[in-house]
């Protein structure tokens, strides 16, 4: 059963650049989509990110198009999401999950993704 769980949260000032990383266990994710989510408090999980079992494909919110980068280290079943120029409004608990199907939808729902990890706090404030 795969399990997933995240790291590198914490508090960062305006414009930092800190990088989360997910390590999976218990399966491989060479065939899982993955992608990166937010909470922030009093408002909806909305999708950060995700890329295909492939890496062949990428999707990214509107709101972090430019500032971050998805990518995946299959060989260390291990994902990222390197976050750049942060601003205060990036500010929630960020989640990592995995796909079974291997892709990643261009809405990036939630709903497709049947991994979860427990989240870690970014929060962001000078």
């Amino acid at each position: 059963q795969l399990q997933l769980v995240e790291s590198g949260g914490g508090l960062v000032q305006p414009g930092g650049s800190p990088t989360l990383s997910c390590a999976a266990s218990g399966a491989a994710l060479d065939y899982y989509g993955i992608g990166w989510f937010r909470q922030a408090p009093g408002k909806e999980r909305e999708g950060v990110s995700c890329i295909s079992s492939s890496g062949g494909s990428t999707n990214y919110a509107d709101s972090v198009k430019g500032r971050f980068t998805i990518s995946r280290d299959n060989a260390k079943n291990t994902f990222f999401l390197q976050m750049n120029s942060l601003k205060p409004e990036d500010t929630a608990v960020y989640y990592c999950a995995a796909e079974r199907l291997g892709g990643c939808p261009r809405r990036i729902s939630m709903k497709p993704f049947d991994y979860w990890g427990q989240g870690t706090q970014v929060s962001v404030s000078s």
